[in-house]
């Protein structure tokens, strides 16, 4: 059998892959999917913007740049305790991983990194897992923050290469992917992954897909966002994309990442259970909880934990709580 986990996609075989009967690429995926994970369960993560708006960034969908007039209320650096406080609210609600947000263009070695580097250590006391979103990271402050605890780093590539210029001029897409190799460098994980819905064709589409899975090492997380278009934001006018679209998508990147966790990611909101549940099938297996993602809407934790019960699912536990297990088994032997 050819190795499964492969980084050397073409176009042609995503293309493939993601034009074959729509029953028979889901069925594709959940075989897939079921041999690399378990099906019954759901990483949960819940997003917190630590600081809001003031991006110097051009980036068009987002609404936290400082050049577009949205009405995202602008706040700095939350307090590290505050940040805890609402981990815990978290992980009582159901999460095993807490992202954190900041509009920032780039780190800076600064106060601001230290505060985060706090709140970093804090949730780790959570036995929860950290991920971060912070913009562009030098190869030293990948470092600090791996030292600091950061499980996973999230930096999407966003787009297909050829697609980017489109959405954003204010950095490059190799600035993209020199920070998943600093992120890499330093020991951490992965969060890489895309939007759907900007414009882009259905090739620009999978050229990010395959950009993901020929890395080195492919990413542990892919989130498939679909645009949530805010007033104000030069895609303001852009229309939902079609729920077949997000299938073959969350199909495709689950064959061609077979161990990532693939994440249903913004754009939830919009969907129906039954939709969600579908993805669910086709080898989604992460999720953003609570009732904001970063600025933009989110389903409440409350309804999707009874989405999870009507589906059978349970929350992935973390890695924490995987190595408290297993020095507890092994110390029963």
């Amino acid at each position: 059998m050819k190795n499964e986990i492969r980084s050397d996609w073409n176009l042609e075989e995503a293309q493939s892959i993601y034009n074959k009967p729509l029953l028979e690429l889901v069925y594709e995926a959940a075989t897939m999917h079921r041999k690399y994970h378990n099906p019954s369960e759901v990483q949960i993560s819940s997003l917190l913007s630590v600081k809001t708006g003031g991006c110097k960034e051009d980036c068009s969908y987002c609404p936290q740049a400082a050049r577009y007039h949205t009405d995202i209320k602008v706040h700095g650096m939350l307090n590290p305790v505050d940040v805890v406080d609402k981990a815990k609210q978290a992980k009582a609600a159901g999460a095993n991983r807490m992202c954190l947000g900041a509009a920032w263009r780039e780190v800076r070695d600064n106060r601001d990194l230290d505060k985060v580097l706090e709140m970093v250590r804090g949730i780790n006391e959570l036995d929860m897992e950290v991920c971060c979103t912070l913009g562009m990271l030098t190869e030293s402050q990948a470092q600090k923050l791996s030292d600091a605890g950061v499980y996973a780093y999230n930096h999407n590539i966003d787009t297909s290469e050829d697609f980017y210029g489109d959405v954003i001029s204010t950095r490059t897409y190799s600035d993209r992917l020199n920070t998943l190799d600093n992120v890499r460098k330093a020991k951490m994980t992965v969060c890489s992954g895309g939007i759907i819905g900007m414009g882009e064709s259905t090739d620009d589409r999978l050229k990010m897909l395959i950009t993901l899975a020929n890395l080195d090492q492919q990413p542990e997380s892919v989130p498939i966002n679909t645009l949530v278009p805010v007033p104000g934001t030069p895609l303001e006018e852009q229309g939902q994309v079609e729920f077949e679209d997000l299938l073959r998508m969350i199909a495709t990147a689950r064959i061609m990442m077979p161990k990532a966790a693939v994440r249903l990611s913004a754009g939830r909101l919009e969907r129906s259970r039954l939709e969600q549940g579908f993805c669910f099938m086709a080898g989604a297996n992460s999720i953003f909880a609570g009732d904001k993602l970063l600025t933009t809407p989110n389903p409440e934790f409350n309804a999707d934990m009874d989405m999870f019960k009507f589906f059978g699912l349970t929350a992935m536990p973390s890695i924490h709580e995987k190595q408290k297990a297993q020095q507890t088994s092994e110390a029963t032997v």
